[in-house]
C-alpha cells in the first residue's frame, strides 16, 4: 500500500500496538528535547528514576524561557540543568542562545526521526520531515530513560497546497488561514501532512512557521516531506550530510483532506483572544496600536527578521509605539550583523532583546494596559502577556511592521514601497559557541540544587471511593495558561510545587487556592467544557493541581497533552455522556464517585451522583489498559516503582 509521509514515520518507529486509528501505539523516540520552564522537573523526573545517563540518540537541555533573573531562581536552575546535562548525558543550550525549536532544528534535525519534547511547539521539527510531538515533563523522561512514547494512533489530514504566495503574504498567514477554517480544536486526533506542488514555494524554515502553530489547531503533530528545501536548508547550516529524502509515495491516501490555494491567501490576523479568532487585517486596519512585535519560535527564521528590516529602513516608528525584536538565536543576530539587517532596525526605534522567548510567554515586553499588541507569537490566551486586560493580536512580520510604522493595524498590501524580497545566502554564519556538548565533562557530577529546587511530592493511588466539592466550574477552550499562568512571577517556581500551586487557576479564581486547601485531604473536582486543556504542555497545570488535591476533571472534552498529564499525576480525566448534563453542574456542588477500583478497568462507562441535586449523569474515561494502571497507582512515578 502507498504510504503517505505520517504513515512512514510512524510504521519506522512502531514499537507497540497496531497503527489503527483510535488504537494505542507506542513508538520509539529518537530525540528529546526540553526548555528550562519544564526542563528542571523533567531532571528531577529523570533522577527519580535512577537511570544514569539517557538512552535516546540525543537528548538537548534549552535555556530559552526563564531569562530575566530579577533574583536567584532562575541563576540557580540555569545552572542546576547544566550540572544535570552533564552528568545524564545531555547537550546543554545556554542562556541567550536562542529559542529552542528553530536552534534544534538547525543543529541536531534529522528527516526520519523522531522527537519529543516537554513544550508543545516541538511539533516544528515536522518542517524537516521529523515526526515530533509535545509532551508533559514525565512522558519526555521516560523517553529520555529508553521508554516509548505513547499516543492514540491519530488520523492523518493532507492539506494539498498549490500556487505561491503573494507579495506581503508569508508563513504565518497560512497556518493563519488554517486557524480561521478549522479552530484551535480542528486538529485534535489528526496529524496534518502538507504536500502538493505549492510545497516547492514554501522553505524549511517558512514549514517550521506552519508546523509550530499546528499545536494551536490541536493537531498532535504536523509533518511535511523531506525534500529538496530541506535538503538546502541543512546544506546552509553546514550539515547537507544529514539530508535524505522522504516523500509521499505516489497514490498515498489521507484520512481527511484540505486544500489551499497559496496564490489566493491575504495577510491575516488573529483576534484576543484565541488563535483561532481569524480575520483578514483589511478588516480591523485603522485600530490604534501600542507595540509591534517580532521573533519567537513561530516566526523564527532569518526572513522574518530581514523583510521587517527592509520594510523600516529609512523610517522612524511613532514615538508611542513599542516595536519589539525578539531575535531567536545567537546565529541569527550575528548573520543580521554580517549583512547589515541590525543597523535600519536600530535606526527606527526597534527595542532589541536577547535571543530567547522573553515577551511570548510572559517574561517581560508585557503591553500596556487594554492597548494593542500585535505580536509575531504561537498565542494570544488572555493574560499570557503578563498584562492581566491584554489585547494581543496575532499577525505576520509583514503585518506587524507595516502597522509599527503607522502606528495603527495596517494592512502591509497599502504601504508606499514595493515588496522587499529577500533571498537566503546559499551560506550562513555558524553559530555553536554555546551548545555544550554532553561528552564535554566525564567523571561524578553532582547536582547543583538551589533553595527553589525541591523534591517531587508523594502522591497516593486512587482511593475506591472519592467524594468532594467542585471547585471550578468552567467553559470551553480554557488553556493550560489559565489553569497555571506563565509570566516572570510564576516561571521562576517551576521547581517548586507548594510554591507554584498558589497560582493554580489564578486567572480564572483568585481564590481557588484557599478554597482548595481547605478540602485537599478529602478531594475535589473541577468541571469543564470542550478542549478543556488546550496549549501549553506543562505538565505543572495538572501536577499543581494534583497537590491541592485535585482527583478528577469531568469536561465535554480534553486536549491530547493535558489528559495524559492529568493521567500522569494520578487525576481522572472523565467526560460527559450527554454533555447537556454540564448545565446541571454547579460550582460547590458535591460530587460522589464509588467502586473506581473495580469499575474503571471494567468499563469504560460510569456513574456520578450529584448528592447536592440528588442527580446522576454518565460519564466516561477514555483511558487505554496502559493508562488505568497508571491512574490506579496515583500516578506514573508510582507505576513505574511498583513495575520495579
Amino acid at each position: 500500500m502507498p504510504e503517505n509521509v505520517a504513515q512512514k514515520l510512524i510504521q519506522s518507529h512502531l514499537v507497540e500496538g497496531k497503527a489503527a486509528a483510535g488504537e494505542e501505539i507506542g513508538l520509539r523516540m529518537d530525540q528529546t528535547l526540553t526548555q528550562d520552564a519544564t526542563g528542571t522537573m523533567v531532571m528531577l523526573e529523570f533522577e527519580a528514576m535512577d537511570i544514569g545517563r539517557v538512552r535516546t540518540e540525543l537528548s538537548a537541555q534549552y535555556v530559552d524561557h526563564n531569562l530575566l533573573q530579577t533574583d536567584y531562581r532562575n541563576a540557580d536552575d540555569h545552572l542546576f540543568l547544566r550540572s544535570a546535562c552533564q552528568k545524564f548525558g545531555v547537550w546543554y543550550s545556554r542562556p541567550g542562545n536562542g529559542v529552542s525549536h528553530p536552534v534544534h532544528m538547525q543543529r541536531f534535525g534529522l528527516p526520519g526521526k523522531t522527537l519529543v519534547g516537554s513544550d508543545s511547539h516541538t511539533p516544528a521539527a515536522g518542517g524537516l520531515g521529523m515526526l515530533a510531538f509535545g509532551a508533559g515533563g514525565l512522558e519526555v523522561a521516560t523517553a529520555m530513560a529508553g521508554e516509548p512514547l505513547f499516543i492514540v494512533m491519530p488520523k492523518v489530514m493532507g492539506v494539498f497546497l498549490t500556487g505561491r504566495l503573494p507579495d506581503w503574504v508569508s508563513a504565518k498567514d497560512v497556518i493563519l488561514e488554517m486557524l480561521r477554517r478549522h479552530g484551535v480544536d480542528g486538529g485534535r486526533g489528526r496529524i496534518i501532512e502538507y504536500f502538493g506542488p505549492g510545497l516547492g514555494n514554501l522553505t524549511a524554515m517558512d514549514r517550521h512557521v506552519i508546523a509550530n502553530m499546528g499545536t494551536e489547531l490541536g493537531a498532535t503533530s504536523t509533518v511535511f516531506p523531506s525534500d529538496d528545501a530541506v535538503r538546502r536548508f541543512l546544506a546552509e547550516q553546514g550539515r547537507a550530510d544529514a539530508w535524505h529524502e522522504i516523500v509521499a509515495d505516489a497514490g498515498a491516501e489521507y484520512d481527511e483532506t484540505d486544500t489551499i490555494d497559496l496564490s489566493r491567501l491575504e495577510p491575516l490576523i488573529a483576534l484576543p483572544s484565541s488563535p483561532g479568532n481569524v480575520v483578514p487585517v483589511r478588516e480591523v486596519a485603522g485600530r490604534p496600536i501600542y507595540q509591534a512585535y517580532i521573533g519567537s519560535s513561530a516566526n523564527p527564521g532569518l526572513r522574518d527578521f530581514a523583510v521587517p528590516a527592509m520594510m523600516v529602513t529609512g523610517r522612524q516608528v511613532p514615538d508611542h509605539i513599542s516595536f519589539d525584536v525578539n531575535p531567536t538565536s545567537r546565529q541569527l543576530i550575528e548573520n543580521m550583523i554580517e549583512m547589515g539587517l541590525m543597523d535600519p532596525l536600530i535606526k527606527t526605534g526597534a527595542r532589541f532583546h536577547q535571543a530567547g522567548c522573553n515577551g511570548c510567554i510572559g517574561m517581560g515586553q508585557a503591553p500596556a494596559t487594554g492597548k494593542i499588541s500585535l505580536r509575531t507569537v504561537p498565542r494570544n490566551f488572555p493574560g499570557r502577556s503578563g498584562t492581566v486586560e491584554d489585547q494581543v493580536y496575532l499577525c505576520s512580520p509583514e503585518t506587524a511592521a507595516a502597522s509599527a510604522l503607522t502606528g495603527v493595524i495596517t494592512d502591509p498590501r497599502t504601504l508606499d514601497m514595493p515588496y522587499p524580497h529577500f533571498t537566503q545566502p546559499a551560506e550562513l554564519q555558524i553559530n555553536t559557541a554555546l551548545l555544550v556538548a554532553p561528552d564535554a565533562i566525564g567523571g561524578e557530577v553532582e547536582l547543583a540544587k538551589g533553595p527553589n529546587i525541591q523534591p517531587l511530592p508523594d502522591f497516593d493511588e486512587l482511593p475506591d471511593h472519592l467524594e468532594g466539592p467542585v471547585l471550578l466550574k468552567m467553559g470551553d477552550d480554557i488553556s493550560t495558561d489559565e489553569i497555571m499562568p506563565a509570566g516572570a512571577a510564576v516561571l521562576p517556581l517551576r521547581s517548586n510545587i507548594p510554591e507554584i500551586s498558589r497560582f493554580a487557576f489564578s486567572r480564572i479564581d483568585d481564590a481557588y487556592f484557599a478554597r482548595a486547601m481547605a478540602c485537599r485531604e478529602g478531594g475535589s473536582f473541577v468541571v469543564g467544557g470542550n478542549n478543556y486543556g488546550q496549549g501549553s504542555s506543562r505538565e505543572h497545570a495538572a501536577l499543581a493541581p494534583r497537590f491541592l488535591g485535585l482527583r478528577a476533571v469531568v469536561a465535554k472534552s480534553f486536549a491530547r497533552i493535558h489528559a495524559q498529564n492529568l493521567v500522569n499525576f494520578g487525576i481522572l480525566p472523565l467526560t460527559f455522556d450527554n454533555p447537556g448534563d454540564w448545565e446541571d453542574i454547579y460550582q460547590d456542588d458535591i460530587l460522589r464517585l464509588e467502586g473506581l477500583r473495580t469499575v474503571l478497568p471494567s468499563n469504560h462507562w460510569l456513574t456520578v451522583r450529584n448528592l447536592t441535586r440528588e442527580r446522576t449523569y454518565r460519564l466516561r474515561h477514555p483511558l487505554s489498559g496502559r493508562q488505568l494502571k497508571i491512574v490506579l497507582a496515583g500516578g506514573l512515578i508510582n507505576a513505574i516503582r511498583q513495575r520495579r
